[in-house]
C-alpha cells in the first residue's frame, strides 16, 4: 500500500465535483500540500496507509470557503460607524480614520485579527483590496492562509502611501514581483471604483495585469450614486463604460454588481467577468440587492464576498450563504431559487474559479491543494440530518468548524488556531481600539 501523510475521514464528504453528490463515510488522502486521492474510507484505507488519521464520526468534510471580496485590515474599524448610507459612511467616517491610522503597522496587526476570524469560520482563501499588501502578504505566509491580495489604485493622493498614480502602480508592480512565485499569495491589481478611478488608471491597471498575468479586482455598480455619477461623467452605465474602455475580461472579478441592466448582465457573461456577491454589506448599507438569479441564469460565475468588517460587520461566509438563500427566495417569491447546493458551490468552487485559482483549490480532487474544512455535526442545531447541504447553508455556524487545513497544513486544530496566538491577537486589537477611540 502507498504511504501518505494524512487520511481525513468523515461521515459526509462533499467534494463539490461532478454531480455534487455526497460520499458517505468518505476519506481524503493527503501527501504534502496536495490531495492524493478521494473516495470512501473503505477504498482509501484499502489503497493507502498513514500514521495520521483524523477520524470523522459525526463530522463533515468539505472544501475551504472562499471570501472573494474584503478589505481585511478594516476589521479594526468594525462597529466604528454604522446605520449610515454608503457615501456618508465612507466619506465622513471611514476615509478620515484611514487617513489618520493607516500604516504598515496597522495592516500587519489588523490582518492577524481578520485571518483569525476567517480561519475559525472555515475561510481558507480571501481576496483583498487595500494598501500595504506586501505587509499583508508577509503576515499571510506566516499564518499559512491563502490570499489574492489586490494593491489599491485611486486617482488621488493617499496619506503616506501614494502622491500620484505612478506610486500606486509601483506598489502594485512591487507586490507582483515579490509574490508571483508564492504558494499561498496571488498578487492582484485593484482599481477602486468608477467614481474614484478615471479611465487612464483603469486602462493602466489592465495593461499591467495582462503583462504579468495577474487578476484584477474592482467595485462595480454597488450603489445608485455610483451609477448616476458614471452616467454623468462618461454617459454610460458602469459596466458599459468599463467595457467601452476595454477593461472587462476573464481576469476581472467585480464586487457587488447590484444595479445592473439586462444589457450589462449580458456583457458580464460575454466577457466572463466573475462577480462577488456581498449581500450582507449591501443590505446593511442599504445599497440594494444584486440580481443573483438573473446573473446565474445568464451564465455569470458568482461567488460570495463579505466586504470589510466595517460594513458587514463580520467575515463569515456561512452567514452570507444563509442570508443570500433566504433573501433571494423572498425577493423573487420563489422558494426554489438560491438552493443550498448552489450556495455552497458559490462559496467554494465558483470562488476559486473567479479568482483564477480553480486549478489549485475550491473542490476536493486529486492533484488540488489540501484546503479542507472538518465541521462537527454533534450539536442540537445540527440534529437530525436529512440533507447535509441544507445543514451547511441554513444551520451551520463558525463555532461548528473544528479543523481547517490550508495547503496541507492544519491551521485550526479542534477549534483553536495553530499558527496564531488568539489571546495576543485580541489584546492587540483592543489596544488599537483604545488609540482610535481617543482620537
Amino acid at each position: 500500500m502507498e504511504k501518505v501523510d494524512l487520511i481525513v475521514r468523515a461521515d459526509y464528504l462533499i467534494t463539490m465535483e461532478g454531480d455534487l453528490s455526497v460520499i458517505n463515510d468518505g476519506a481524503v488522502a493527503v501527501t504534502g500540500s496536495t490531495i492524493t486521492d478521494v473516495g470512501t474510507f473503505s477504498d482509501i484505507s484499502g489503497r493507502y496507509t498513514s500514521e495520521k488519521i483524523i477520524e470523522g464520526k459525526k463530522k463533515v468534510v468539505f472544501p475551504g470557503l472562499i471570501n472573494t471580496h474584503t478589505h481585511a485590515a478594516m476589521v479594526y474599524f468594525r462597529g466604528l460607524a454604522d446605520d449610515l448610507p454608503l457615501q456618508e459612511w465612507l466619506e465622513k467616517h471611514i476615509w478620515p480614520n484611514e487617513m489618520k491610522w493607516l500604516s504598515s503597522e496597522f495592516v500587519n496587526d489588523a490582518v492577524e485579527l481578520a485571518c483569525l476570524e476567517m480561519l475559525k469560520a472555515g475561510v481558507t482563501t480571501y481576496a483583498d483590496m487595500y494598501f500595504y499588501e506586501d505587509t499583508a502578504a508577509r503576515k499571510l505566509e506566516k499564518i499559512g492562509m491563502r490570499g489574492v491580495l489586490g494593491s489599491g489604485v485611486i486617482d488621488f493622493p493617499w496619506k503616506d502611501i501614494a502622491q500620484s498614480a505612478d506610486d500606486y502602480f509601483r506598489h502594485a508592480e512591487d507586490l507582483i514581483n515579490n509574490w508571483k512565485d508564492s504558494e499561498l499569495i496571488t498578487p492582484c491589481i485593484a482599481p477602486h471604483a468608477t467614481f474614484t478611478c478615471g479611465p487612464d488608471n483603469y486602462k493602466r491597471a489592465k495593461e499591467m495585469a495582462d503583462k504579468h498575468n495577474v487578476p484584477l479586482h474592482t467595485h462595480l455598480a454597488e450603489t445608485q450614486f455610483e451609477v448616476a455619477e458614471c452616467k454623468k461623467r462618461y454617459g454610460k452605465t458602469p459596466v458599459e463604460y468599463l467595457d467601452d474602455i476595454g477593461f472587462l475580461s476573464e481576469r476581472l472579478f467585480a464586487a457587488h454588481c447590484v444595479w445592473l441592466t439586462g444589457k450589462e448582465i449580458e456583457i458580464l457573461a460575454e466577457k466572463k467577468v466573475g462577480v462577488s456577491h456581498c449581500i450582507e454589506s449591501n443590505l446593511k448599507l442599504a445599497s440594494g440587492i444584486a440580481p443573483l438569479p438573473k446573473l446565474l441564469n445568464a451564465g455569470v460565475k458568482v461567488a460570495f464576498g463579505t466586504d470589510g468588517a466595517a460594513s458587514n460587520n463580520d467575515l463569515n461566509i456561512l452567514g452570507e450563504m444563509s442570508t443570500a438563500a433566504k433573501v433571494h427566495k423572498a425577493v423573487s417569491m420563489d422558494a426554489t431559487i438560491a438552493d443550498s447546493k448552489t450556495m455552497l458551490l458559490m462559496a467554494t468552487k465558483n470562488g476559486a474559479e473567479i479568482l483564477g485559482l480553480g486549478e489549485k483549490t475550491g473542490s476536493i480532487k486529486p492533484g488540488k491543494k489540501a484546503d479542507l474544512i472538518i465541521a462537527g455535526l454533534d450539536q442540537p442545531h445540527l440534529t437530525p440530518i436529512y440533507d447535509i447541504y441544507s445543514h451547511i447553508t441554513y444551520c451551520m455556524r463558525p463555532s461548528d468548524i473544528e479543523t481547517v487545513m490550508v495547503n496541507g497544513k492544519i491551521v485550526i486544530d479542534k477549534g483553536q488556531p495553530a499558527t496564531l496566538d488568539e489571546a495576543g491577537v485580541i489584546a492587540k486589537a483592543r489596544a488599537w481600539r483604545e488609540k482610535i477611540q481617543e482620537q
